[in-house]
């Protein structure tokens, strides 16, 4: 299975323009820049997507291990904070921190938290996050 996100940009770092879409269409041409990742201005930013998209999937994997342990969550809500951090003449994403608020009855918080655990080292996310990244670029005229 291959899916896939898109990214335009027009201009310099901090008066260009950017635009995100997903394949699904959940963005469609949603606006970013140098404003919305580091100003708190109106718009995406690169580390809140990774943010989100780290949430889903850790909290996904969390429902598939407690379905395999013989548990249910009547409610999951994941937090994923992503830190991006000065490094030397660029950035960094130096961290992940996956705050998570489960209901779930028949278990105690010491097998909560083993499973919780197996679903943080587990998802696909949480393992691109420390994956080799590969790259083909094009230039056109």
């Amino acid at each position: 299975m291959i899916k896939h996100g898109k990214a335009v940009w027009a201009g310099g770092i901090k008066d260009g323009k950017g635009a995100i879409s997903t394949e699904s269409g959940a963005l469609t041409d949603y606006p970013y820049g140098f404003a919305s990742r580091f100003e708190g201005k109106p718009g995406t930013n690169p580390e809140e997507l990774i943010g989100a998209a780290h949430a889903g999937c850790f909290t996904m994997a969390l429902s598939l291990i407690l379905g395999e342990a013989k548990l249910t969550a009547t409610h999951m809500e994941t937090k994923a904070d992503v830190t991006l951090e000065k490094d030397g003449d660029g950035f960094s994403i130096t961290a992940v921190h996956l705050t998570l608020t489960a209901t779930i009855a028949g278990t105690d918080q010491a097998t909560f938290a083993e499973l919780a655990g197996k679903a943080k080292a587990g998802c696909p996310v949480s393992k691109l996050l420390k994956a080799p990244i590969t790259l083909d670029a094009t230039l056109t005229a």
